[in-house]
Order: C-alpha cells, then structure tokens, then sequence
C-alpha cells in the first residue's frame, strides 16, 4: 500500500484532517504516513493523535515521525505539501509596508505584494522538496497545499521534473455558498468550474436541469444575502459569471474594491467586513495561529476517531490506487491548451478527470472573453514572481509587484519602487539571493 508523506505536518488539525481522510478508505487502511516538520513538538502533537486515529480505528496503518526531509521522502507514493516558510514575522512585512503605503490586502497570500513575497520565500524550499523528491521518490506525485498555490506550482512545475498538482478547497466552498445563496440542495447541484486558483469561474451551474444564474441574480436583489458576498455579487452583476473564494480574498485580486473609502463602506457586509482591516485581519490570523499551537493539546485519546473532510486529497490517492473514477477541480500546469484564451505555461484550476491511469486536465475550450482578461491580470503578475524568484532577478521582482492590479489602482511607479525595496531590506532573510 502506499506511502504518503506529510511535509509541514506540523500545521496540526490540517494534518489530522487529512490523515483521517486517507484512513476513512478501506482500500487505504494500511498505508504508511510519513510525518515530517522541522518544529519537534507540533510534530509530536500531530504524531500522537495520528497515532491515536491508528489504535482508536483497529486498522493497520503505520504511522511514521522525522524530522529529517529526506527520510520522509524516501519511497514515497504521495507527497502532501502544508509548509509556511518564515512564520509570523515574513507574513507581517508583507502586509504592514504595503499598508504604509496604502496598499490595504485583506489575507496577502496569493497575489499583491504579500502573494508576491510569500511565493519568493516558500519557492527556494519547495524547489529543495522537489530535488530531493527526484532523487528519493521520482514517481511520487506532489499535491501541493501552500500559498500562493499557482506561483508555487508553476515554479515547481518549471524548474524541476516533478509533477505536482494543486489542491484547494475554494470550488466545493463556492458551490456551498451558491447553494445557499439559490435554496437548493447542495448534493444536486451540477457544476463546471475553470480559471485560476482562487479566481474561477462557474461557467456552468444547474440544479435538475435548471440554470442557478436566475436565482443568484434574484439572490443579489435580496439585500440579506447581497451583504453576506458584496465583492462575488458585483462581479457577478458586472461580468457575469460567479467567482470562486470569498468576498474578502477577491477583493485584493482586483483593482475596484479596496482603495476607495466610501466605496469600501458601501460594499461592507456579512463577509467582507470583517477582513476590510488589514490589522484586524493580522491580528485574528496571530491569534489563530497561536490556537492552533494548543489545538490538540488536551484532546482526549478516547475521542479521537476517523472522520473524512471536504479535502480532495484523499479522493486523489485512492482513485489512482484503486482506479476509482473521479472529477475534481485541480490546480495544473495549462500545456496543453486546457483553457484556450490563457498562457500555455500558466497554471489554471480546470476539472481533471481521475483514475488508476493518473490526472487528465478536462478541455474546456475558451473563457469568455472577460473572465480571461481578468484571469490574465493575476497570470501576468505570477509569471513575473516565478521568473523574479528562478533567476534571483530584482528587477523582476520589482516589475511583478507593479503589474499587481491592487497596487497599482492605489500607487505610482516610485512609490511601489520604494516599497518593493523595503519589503526586500524587511525580509531578506527569507528571500532567495536577488541581483
């Protein structure tokens, strides 16, 4: 049975979840896990309960525990990727100097000048990932977990010969909220879901053969549900499709929503508000964190058991293993035209068939034509933050940041110099060496 190897499995409830959702399979009860962080006592914490869901369950998995990459790695079948490299101080740079400067992100993880600066420092360590997987597990495929999810792949995907897919949990989320948001049963709605990571659109939605647009159209009209997602409601109300992530994280993808203040309090809602404070927003995220550091302490062995999450992962690994055919919106590299109007190189979330023979990327033909050109404004920034983080190139590094919709609604040219410069000095440590 196979080996699945947990890298960052310190981040311990994600873990715990998703070590539960592989054992929740008969097929894959006797698989090895391979628990690897380079934090000794969030990793015995992770270990402990895993190992508890083992006794608790009567099955036969064995459970492993290193610190030691290499180790974890070696013969794997399956690479599940959760690091955040740098911890807190990197992630408050990132989103204290743009805000010095104006530039107000609500989560700072996947675009913008924190998206940007989290791809630099995390891509050094997922390349070293990579290599040392090329040596020690070439067939293991890597399902990546991190953000910025797209400019981590495609790097990844560019640089070494690993393949890597992916994985998030915006679309079953989005299509939670829609059903929601519509009144139906979310187990009957039907969907097609492309774009990019965090930016997808649903380009089809039914429920028994009938369109949903109509009713999230109705929806919007209603001011009770408009206020729980103002940012997806005017996207949909201005560009006609549905967006996957949250009102929150869409806001700092775009350039319309977060650098006017009365626009801001017309926009305010269910959602939205509470993450329009960058401080807020930080505040919460240490706060979390540091629950997160005591989540399973205490927890009571007794209690501990097999639950199965939204997560894909699991549903991943057992389709190849056991040929059990899937479809599952994953992240991957565009090569072969999958969306037809975006870069070949770019990495795109499209619906993947899934099987004993491996993934297979669904074709779904072109976007429509103001979706891509959304989608292209987030692309061209990624691909700019891959190229600035490969070749330890400043300049680079500096143009992605300026081609950043958000930054530039709200800055000039010198000003984003200026700040690019200083989040560079702030987290150079961090960085990979930059000419």
């Amino acid at each position: 049975m196979p080996k699945v190897a947990f890298i960052g499995a310190g981040s311990m409830v994600f873990a715990k979840n998703l070590v539960g959702d592989i054992l929740s399979f008969e097929a894959l009860k006797d698989s090895t896990i391979a628990l690897m962080d380079i934090d000794e006592h969030r990793l015995a914490q992770t270990t402990e309960v895993a190992e508890q869901i083992v006794e608790n369950s009567q099955i036969d998995a064995t459970i492993e525990s290193t610190t030691d990459r290499r180790e974890a790695l070696d013969g794997a079948d399956y690479v599940l990727n959760m690091i955040n490299v740098g911890g807190t101080e990197p992630f408050e740079n990132e989103i204290r100097i743009p805000e010095e400067y104006g530039v107000k992100q609500s989560i700072g993880d996947t675009l913008g000048p924190g998206g940007i600066f989290r791809g630099l420092r995390t891509i050094p360590t997922m390349l070293d990932i990579a290599r040392d997987m090329e040596e020690l597990c070439p067939n293991a495929l890597l399902m990546n977990y991190t953000n910025p999810m797209a400019i981590v792949c495609w790097a990844v995907d560019e640089a070494t010969d690993i393949d890597i897919v992916g994985l998030c949990h915006s679309v079953p989320h989005t299509a939670e909220a829609i059903a929601e948001y519509a009144d139906i049963p979310l187990e009957e709605l039907n969907y097609w879901v492309a774009g990019i990571n965090h930016m997808a659109w649903f380009l089809e939605c039914d429920w028994d053969g009938q369109d949903i647009y109509p009713l999230l159209e109705d929806a919007t009209d209603d001011e009770e549900t408009y206020r729980k997602d103002t940012v997806r409601f005017e996207l949909l109300k201005h560009f006609g499709a549905f967006v996957t992530e949250s009102s929150h994280h869409n806001s700092e993808y775009l350039p319309y929503f977060r650098t006017d203040e009365d626009l801001i309090d017309e926009l305010t809602g269910t959602n939205y508000a509470e993450r329009m404070s960058t401080a807020t927003y930080l505040e919460g995220w240490k706060k979390r964190s540091e629950e997160r550091d005591d989540a399973l302490t205490g927890v009571n062995p007794d209690d501990v058991s097999i639950e199965r999450s939204e997560e894909y992962a699991s549903r991943l690994i057992h389709s190849i293993e056991t040929d059990t055919p899937r479809r599952l919106n994953l992240n991957v590299r565009n090569e072969a035209g999958h969306i037809q109007n975006l870069e070949n190189d770019a990495c795109i979330e499209v619906p993947c068939l899934v099987d004993g023979t491996g993934i297979r990327p669904c074709s779904v033909g072109e976007l429509p034509p103001q979706l891509a050109a959304l989608n292209r404004t987030n692309v061209n920034v990624q691909r700019l933050a891959v190229e600035g983080a490969l070749k330890g190139d400043r300049d680079v590094v500096h143009q992605a940041v300026k081609l950043d919709p958000l930054t530039a609604a709200e800055l000039d040219l010198d000003e984003i110099h200026e700040m690019t410069e200083e989040l560079i000095a702030a987290n150079k440590a961090y960085l990979p060496a930059l000419d």
